[in-house]
Order: structure tokens, then C-alpha cells, then sequence
């Protein structure tokens, strides 16, 4: 297909939990081969892209640059500097979060932040909670790193930062402003760093509700893999078809 850069979703695309999804490995080695931009585009932000690129190497044999990984994170930092609304934030969520929002130069404060971030905390307390509604009750800007609701584990499926963000939510009755896929924030910065236009690029993706919404409502092309979350009996039923569906990414023709 003539797609000259590719925006490609990680987990249930090119490994799914801990395990290898060979396919995805080829697909990435063939896109190395031929030379094709390609951005990994994920909403997990308990990871530092350098983290992410480590993963894929150490446990997946897939050898990347950071740089082609664009996540949550970098999205809502993105964003904040482009608000211009302060240096100041709080946030609940993992160090890959709050460590790289540090680097690029905000400053932590709990009292009276500009933003409230919220994401993914495997170490949530009530009180990051309280202090995350008492500065948006204060006029902090409330984001949201992305609106997933539960995680699909080996466990079954988790609470997912959209569960974390929606507490908050609720506490201050006030919206966030939404980041990571399927929202136009990520998407818009992703295309942007591959320096094309949405008309030259493809998202490709397991989820339907994340990864393929985020084309559509954003006019990309897609790509459903039928390799984890969306399963091969719900295409039928869904809304607005993918562009292209596939049971595996060998199936795909560059």
C-alpha cells in the first residue's frame, strides 16, 4: 500500500502483555528495511520512551530508537507548553510521567499548580486525589494523559488511567482535556513529527476503540489487527469500518 509513514500502536500490535507477537516484529524490520518513517504511538505513560525502546529490545528483539516512540506523556507535555499557561504542575501518576514533565522544565508544586495531570498510578492514594481536586477546584487546567478505562492484563482487565481520571472527574465536576488516543492532541503532534500530512500516513492498531478511532475522527487511514483487544467477531458490528482489517500484519502489503 502507498503509505509513506506509519503511525503503529505497541501493545496487542507488536507484543501483546509479555508475549512476543512474531508478526509485529517482521512488520517493524520490514518498515526498517524499506527506510518507511514510522512512529510508535502508545498511551502508556508509566514509561519513558527510552524505557519503551529498551522493552522492545530486551524482552522482544525489536531495535529501535526512542525516538520513534511518541507517548502519552510526551503528548501532554507537548501540549502544556503550547498552552502557555505556567510552569507549574501536580500530578497523579508514575515516575515515566512526572520525571519527564520535570526535564521539560515544569515545576512540581501541590498547593497551587497551573496543571493537574492525571494518568495511570499503580500507587494511588485518597489523598493524591484530595490534592489533585482542590487545585482544579482552585483553576488548575485538568488533563487527562488519555481515556482508557481498563487495561488488559493476564489478570483480566484493570483500571486504566480513564478510571483514575474519572474519580477526579467526579470529585470536581469539572471535564478534563483529554491527550492521548483517540484525541486529535496526540494525533496532530504524531504526524507533525514524521513531517507529513495525515493523507500520507496509516494508523495501525488492535484496539478499535483507541487506535482506529484515532484515525477516523482525525481523517488517517487504518489498520485493524485482529492480534488483541478487537476480536475478527465484532468487525462487523463496528460503527465505522477500518480502512484495511488484517488477522495478522503479514498479511500487509508495503
Amino acid at each position: 500500500m502507498d503509505y509513506k509513514g506509519y503511525l503503529i500502536d505497541l501493545d496487542g500490535t507488536i507484543y501483546r502483555g509479555t508475549e512476543p507477537i512474531p508478526a509485529g516484529k517482521r512488520f517493524v524490520e520490514a518498515l526498517q528495511a524499506k527506510k518507511q518513517p514510522f512512529l510508535f504511538v502508545t498511551n502508556n505513560t508509566t514509561k519513558s520512551p527510552q524505557a519503551v525502546a529498551n522493552r522492545l529490545a530486551d524482552e522482544f528483539d525489536i531495535h529501535v530508537s526512542p525516538e520513534t516512540v511518541y507517548t502519552a506523556s510526551l503528548a501532554t507535555i507537548d501540549f502544556m507548553h503550547a498552552a502557555g499557561k505556567g510552569n507549574t504542575f501536580y500530578a497523579i501518576g508514575e515516575a515515566g510521567l512526572i520525571d519527564l514533565i520535570l526535564e521539560a522544565g515544569f515545576v512540581w508544586d501541590e498547593e497551587n499548580p497551573d496543571y493537574v495531570v492525571v494518568g495511570l498510578d499503580n500507587y494511588l492514594t485518597y489523598e493524591k486525589v484530595v490534592k489533585a481536586t482542590l487545585a482544579i477546584q482552585k483553576g488548575a487546567t485538568f488533563i487527562g494523559t488519555n481515556p482508557d478505562k481498563n487495561i488488559p492484563t493476564e489478570r483480566g482487565l484493570l483500571p486504566g488511567a480513564g478510571s483514575v481520571i474519572s474519580f477526579v472527574e467526579t470529585a470536581t465536576q469539572t471535564p478534563p482535556i483529554y491527550i492521548g488516543k483517540p484525541e486529535a492532541i496526540i494525533m496532530d503532534k504524531a504526524v507533525e513529527k514524521l513531517g507529513l500530512t495525515k493523507a500520507d500516513v496509516i494508523m495501525v492498531g488492535d484496539n478499535y476503540e483507541t487506535d482506529i478511532q484515532a484515525g477516523i475522527r482525525n481523517g488517517i487511514d487504518t489498520l485493524l489487527v485482529l492480534s488483541g483487544f478487537t476480536k475478527a467477531e465484532d468487525v462487523p458490528l463496528l460503527p465505522v469500518p477500518a480502512t484495511h482489517v488484517l488477522r495478522s500484519l503479514d498479511e500487509w502489503s508495503f
